[in-house]
Formats: C-alpha cells, structure tokens, sequence
C-alpha cells in the first residue's frame, strides 16, 4: 500500500492562516507559528471587544442622555424614574438620538418623564 502524507491538507491549513495574518509585520505574517499565535490573540481580542462594544455604547448613550437632561434641570436618574412613571418605553439608544438630533422632541420627552415624576409625589 502506498505511504499516504498530510502534506495537502497541512499546506491548505498554513495557506488559510497566512491569509488571516495578511498584513501583520514582520515575522507575524512569515512564520507560521508566529502567525498562528498572532491570529489567536487577535480572535481572542475581537471576541472580547464585541462583547465590550455594547457597554461602551450604553455608557455613551448614558452620557449623552444625562448631559442633554441637565439642560432641563433633572438628573439621569430621576429622569429615567420619571419616564418609568409616565409608562414612556424608549430605550437608552433612542433617546441618546433624540437628545443629539432632535432636541425639541427630547424636551417633550422630558416635560412628560417630569409629569410622572408630579404624579408619584402627589
């Protein structure tokens, strides 16, 4: 029977991974094993920063949402309160929009959340 070898399937495995590591410097992009350590790390970082890309979009969001509320003299928190009061459902990423790029219908969100903050205190 003829000797069989993984030559194939181990050069198309390199041929994948070198293409990953295109345009790394230097030696991340020649050699192979520093290649596949260099790709490694990189699937480990892009799978964490996904991960963390939505609490740095909350917190933008918050912040900008909190900045555009100090305008009307209430604070994030008793402005988040009061719209739970008022039954006003919007979440943090429409607000943030409506803060920046409309601010008139913004204040009429706040108008509304300092309502529901009148009706619970009466």
């Amino acid at each position: 029977m003829p000797r069989s070898t993984s030559a194939p399937a181990r050069n198309q495995r390199k041929r994948k991974l070198f293409k990953v590591a295109k345009g790394y410097f230097g030696g991340r992009k020649k050699l192979y094993r520093t290649a596949k350590d260099a790709v490694e790390k990189g699937w480990e970082h892009a799978y964490r920063d996904r991960k963390k890309k939505k609490r740095n979009f909350r917190r933008l969001w918050i912040a900008r949402i909190n900045a555009a509320v100090r305008m009307h003299d209430l604070s994030y928190s008793r402005f988040i309160n009061g719209l739970k009061e008022a039954g006003i459902e919007l979440d943090r990423k429409a607000l943030a929009d409506l803060a920046v790029h409309n601010p008139d219908a913004f204040g009429a969100v706040v108008v509304r959340a300092k309502e529901g903050l009148a009706g619970k205190a009466a």
